[in-house]
């Protein structure tokens, strides 16, 4: 069975959440924080044998007075995010321990992700090397100007939206890692694709 370390994703600034005393991760929901729903659905997997979540390092501080009892008794592990994503997820990579071959990267934001569709985007990383959750675009698509008049009615014919988690295999993930030289990458899979790697879409 391979060995899945997950990294939550909780060190973005959560500019479009409404809530101006919350970061989203962090915000309450039936009463405990969006970033323990999160973890919940990965911690007691048999597969999942380690949890890692990055937090910015202006919410440390915070986050471990007011959620280190529940880090020690789940078990996760902290590392502080970067000033990209990328380079959160590259702290939290190297976190995991050596044994760990496959990595799911999962935003801590993002707690309604049925088991389901954990089970079949853990099993087609597993297979394939490089997988991620997705869903069809189903609305409808403008491209528009800097006056904000519209240019063009996009064909959404093969438009899909990421979704987390993401997975691949530790090895890859640290290739395109190390291949990537500047910029931001909005996820991960835009990193693999860089190097060639095919990355395979689970609805």
């Amino acid at each position: 069975m391979p060995r899945f370390g997950v990294i939550l994703a909780a060190a973005g600034q959560s500019s479009r959440f409404q809530d101006a005393n919350y970061k989203k991760p962090f915000a309450p929901l039936a009463g405990r924080p969006v970033w323990l729903h999160s973890a919940e659905k990965f911690i007691d997997r048999d597969d999942v044998k380690q949890v890692v979540i990055v937090v910015s390092p202006d919410d440390r501080q915070m986050f471990v007075d007011k959620f280190g009892a529940n880090l020690a008794f789940m078990g996760i592990t902290l590392a502080e995010g970067g000033a990209q994503r990328t380079d959160s997820v590259r702290n939290g990579l190297e976190k995991l321990a050596d044994d760990i071959d496959m990595i799911a990267i999962h935003d801590a934001a993002r707690p309604c992700i049925a088991a389901a569709w954990i089970d079949k985007v853990f099993a087609t990383g597993a297979r394939t090397g490089a997988a991620i959750l997705a869903i069809p675009v189903v609305g409808t698509l403008k491209r528009v100007a800097a006056d904000h008049t519209i240019t063009e009615t996009v064909d959404r014919s093969g438009l899909w939206e990421a979704q987390t988690p993401q997975v691949f295999s530790r090895d890859l993930l640290t290739r395109a890692f190390a291949a990537h030289r500047a910029g931001q990458a909005t996820d991960e899979a835009s990193l693999i694709e860089a190097i060639g790697h095919p990355v395979t879409v689970v609805q």
